[in-house]
């Protein structure tokens, strides 16, 4: 198992939330209905479900976030920064260069996930 094929978050307002990834990060709706949403992506399925609706599919309720994060590939991450925050989006971290070979920046989703961008540049030499 090598290839990831969808990501959902468990989200306490559906509304919410899809207006964050919509408005905020850029996505779009491709799939909606009975508590779940899912955005139209390339690479992978990044969908929503509505935390109410979890104990009649798994039979539990889910811890709570930040549970772990998703990042997104941009090319410039300082002007990523600046959009988020014209948009009123204050950033948890950064924009700061990593020493894997990353210039980053870090925000919350509206229940508290992690959303990074992440832009590759030259890994410091030592």
């Amino acid at each position: 198992m090598r290839r990831v094929d969808y990501v959902i978050w468990y989200v306490d307002s559906l509304s919410e939330s899809v207006r964050f990834y919509c408005d905020i990060i850029g996505l779009e709706v491709r799939i909606e209905g009975r508590g779940y949403v899912e955005f139209a992506m390339e690479n992978l399925k990044l969908s929503l479900f509505e935390r109410s609706k979890l104990p009649e599919l798994i039979g539990q309720s889910p811890g709570t976030a930040p549970c772990g994060e998703i990042g997104f590939r941009v090319s410039d991450v300082d002007t990523t920064a600046e959009s988020l925050r014209a948009l009123g989006v204050t950033p948890l971290t950064g924009p700061v260069d990593r020493p894997w070979g990353e210039r980053t920046m870090h925000i919350a989703d509206p229940d508290g996930n992690i959303v990074e961008f992440a832009q590759k540049i030259p890994r410091p030499s030592h």
